[in-house]
């Protein structure tokens, strides 16, 4: 049976479950190996763990908010084929929210207390995109995916150079994400213009600024 046919009250509590997944700790599996399990763990100061858990819980959050998108717009999608696709983009989002959560679990911190936060207003946003029409959603998804691009990109140079285990894992996520980009603009997405970039960039700033801290 297919998500549009279950009934609200079935809808409601999928998406719970969903949202309580997300956000519960450890209740989040992978289906590829993390990208650290093959790289051995570097001596690193305390300032250095500190500093890498803050970047690390910075793209974690990043991932509980993508999840919660995809989940917005597959809820209000009106394509079935768009629908699809946001599902599908979600459960690849699946193993960096594993493989950020793990990372964090071995430098010895935690996940941001303000994910459920960040979790509500991500899917209010998707679902709002998806009403207005299929094209702006799969818009949304482009411009979010460039913003976390050039999160990973500049997290690439803040980590500590010996910390290869997170480097790993946000290479990979910085090729999934160019990916996923590309993929929704591909499939029609709009593209936004560098004003509406400009305002999305503002509120990742607020995001990620939180989110290191706490």
């Amino acid at each position: 049976m297919s998500f549009r046919h279950l009934s609200v009250t079935d809808q409601l509590l999928s998406q719970m479950d969903k949202a309580l997944r997300t956000l519960a700790p450890g209740k989040v599996c992978h289906q590829r190996p993390s990208p650290a399990q093959s790289v051995n763990e570097a001596d690193m100061t305390d300032a250095e763990r500190k500093h890498a858990a803050g970047l690390m819980r910075v793209n974690h959050s990043g991932e509980v908010c993508a999840q919660a998108l995809y989940q917005g717009q597959a809820l209000t999608a009106k394509l079935p084929r768009v629908r699809q696709e946001m599902e599908h983009a979600a459960e690849e989002e699946i193993d960096h929210l594993a493989w950020c959560q793990e990372r964090l679990e071995n430098l010895g911190s935690h996940t941001s207390v303000l994910n459920p936060l960040w979790y509500g207003m991500s899917f209010g946003i998707g679902a709002a995109a998806g009403l207005v029409s299929d094209k702006v959603s799969l818009g949304f998804v482009a411009a979010t995916e460039d913003q976390v691009c050039k999160h990973l990109q500049s997290h690439l140079h803040e980590l500590p150079v010996q910390d290869e285990r997170s480097r790993a894992v946000v290479e990979v996520m910085l090729e999934d994400e160019a990916k996923h980009s590309h993929a929704a603009l591909q499939a029609g997405g709009y593209r936004f213009p560098a004003p509406v970039k400009g305002v999305m960039s503002l509120m990742s700033k607020a995001m990620t600024k939180s989110s290191y801290k706490v």
